[in-house]
């Protein structure tokens, strides 16, 4: 059964974003182009609202789900929720140029945010400690994930793809033919399970290929290109033991397998959709 609908009246524009709560699930928040963000509880009544100077660049609720983190455009201030105190709060991020890029780790309490210079900031929202990393690429940060190993991938306009610590320290660095999108940290299916957690990270280049980087293997990255009549890749999922699920702008949806034996064949193919 439908439980709420939120009209075009309260969310307008087309640039529509909304977040679930994680974890717990009360809340979901939603913004427009309307420079706010609003927040409903799960029966569609609105709890609150976000005042922003510009349109919402990027939201996410931290893993607990007691804080949602906001970035606007024009804006270099990061915006704090609290899902226990209906309050926010505003956090410069003492960062000069403006924010393009904001994701809450999946295994503690930080928050990375990236800018449109290349910079990137770490907070930690336990103990309000914010470590600065200038330089860390040379253009926007436009991706990027946490590993559960509380590793941090970022992928630029700059073309290249960093892998940092929680304090910012570049460990991995690789360089991609395109400019990199949809960054994720998964296990590459290998005959031996030597790597300890989330060793490989992939991302879409150019919208054409999918970029496979192993942190224990860094000189010899994966390139997987497609059929040309599949179109761009729209998005893809890590699943199972290894497997990726691709889905692409003509209506194709192909599974693939990262097993070294079966790299680059198609183990599934449908075309349910005309398009994307």
């Amino acid at each position: 059964k439908r439980v709420f609908t939120i009209s075009e009246k309260i969310i307008t524009g087309s640039l529509v974003q909304y977040h679930w709560q994680k974890t717990l699930g009360n809340y979901i928040s939603v913004t427009g182009s309307d420079h706010m963000v609003k927040i409903f509880d799960r029966h569609g009544h609105k709890r609150n609202e976000i005042n922003l100077p510009g349109v919402c660049v990027s939201m996410d609720w931290d893993k607990d789900g007691d804080a949602l983190a906001v970035i606007a455009d024009k804006s270099n201030t990061i915006y704090l929720w609290d899902a226990n105190t209906h309050k926010t709060t505003q956090l410069d991020s003492g960062m000069r140029d403006q924010m393009s890029f904001l994701m809450w780790s999946k295994a503690g309490s930080l928050l990375a945010v990236g800018t449109t210079k290349g910079n990137l900031l770490i907070y930690n929202l336990q103990t309000s400690r914010k470590v600065p990393v200038l330089g860390k690429h040379t253009k926007r940060i436009i991706c990027g994930c946490w590993s559960s190993q509380n590793l941090l991938a970022l992928g630029s306009e700059d073309k290249t793809i960093t892998v940092s610590n929680q304090e910012g320290d570049t460990i991995r660095q690789t360089t991609v033919r395109a400019e990199p999108s949809d960054v994720q940290f998964s296990v590459m299916k290998t005959d031996e399970r030597a790597s300890a957690g989330e060793s490989t990270v992939s991302a879409i280049v150019g919208k054409k290929t999918l970029f496979l980087f192993n942190l224990s293997d860094p000189d010899n990255p994966i390139e997987l290109a497609f059929q040309q009549r599949y179109g761009s890749i729209i998005s893809y999922r890590w699943y199972g033991d290894g497997y990726i699920m691709i889905g692409f702008s003509q209506g194709y949806f192909v599974v693939i397998s990262t097993h070294i034996r079966e790299i680059g064949q198609e183990l599934f193919q449908a075309h349910n959709h005309k398009d994307n």
